[in-house]
């Protein structure tokens, strides 16, 4: 029997996003619109809406929905804002952030993640997205400053250059800390590099390419 994709998107939506404490009508709607199941390897298909973290490659994982949701809800996005995303992943949440804001530069260190998911985002009508290949911890440099930045994969620490891109008022959200008790949390910029800081919840995500902790050498 074929799976009804779209009932399955609207229980992942109301049994398993909405009791996390995701309330929030906007981010509600883009995860019932945005087609998850089209974001996800073939094989993995009738897992799209499954309380997992469905793997990607690379050693890379998608987020859980639930943990997508509490994300999309911290950002508090009104739909004006130049978002940028450091970890493309599969385009997921690419897609669902563009249909929260005006624009979003998404970059990713695996070209072949960009690829798929810049074919992803053409075939699902999103236009408001400019991806780029970079590795963002050491290397690469946007061009502007950003209303908003989202890293996807966890850090052990957050980089200072990452607050630099990030306007006065700006909000940057990461998971922080050392598996597998780590933290997402949100960090206001208010100005003068001062940076108001709020815990969302404890999680654990696989960690950002050269964002791991350091070795400790054991004798």
């Amino acid at each position: 029997m074929a799976m009804n994709f779209e009932q399955a998107r609207q229980n992942m939506v109301e049994n398993q996003v909405r009791p996390w404490e995701v309330l929030d009508g906007r981010v509600l709607d883009v995860l019932g619109r945005v087609r998850r199941e089209d974001f996800v390897a073939p094989e993995h298909r009738q897992l799209a809406f499954a309380d997992v973290s469905l793997p990607l490659g690379h050693d890379e994982v998608m987020m859980k929905p639930v943990l997508e949701g509490r994300v999309l809800q911290a950002l508090e996005l009104g739909g004006t804002e130049q978002v940028l995303e450091i970890g493309t992943g599969s385009g997921f949440l690419t897609a669902c952030l563009a249909g929260l804001s005006a624009h979003v530069t998404s970059v990713d260190i695996h070209a072949d993640f960009i690829a798929a998911a810049g074919q992803r985002l053409t075939q699902a009508g999103v236009a408001n997205v400019k991806l780029e290949v970079g590795e963002a911890v050491n290397g690469w440099q946007p061009a502007s400053l950003f209303d908003v930045l989202v890293v996807t994969g966890a850090v052990h620490a957050i980089p200072p250059r990452f607050l630099g891109w990030l306007k006065p008022g700006g909000r940057l959200l990461a998971v922080r800390g050392e598996s597998p008790a780590q933290q997402l949390v949100l960090l206001t910029h208010e100005g003068e590099g001062r940076y108001r800081e709020e815990s969302i919840l404890e999680t654990d995500l696989p960690y950002l390419a050269h964002a791991e902790p350091p070795r400790r050498f054991v004798f």
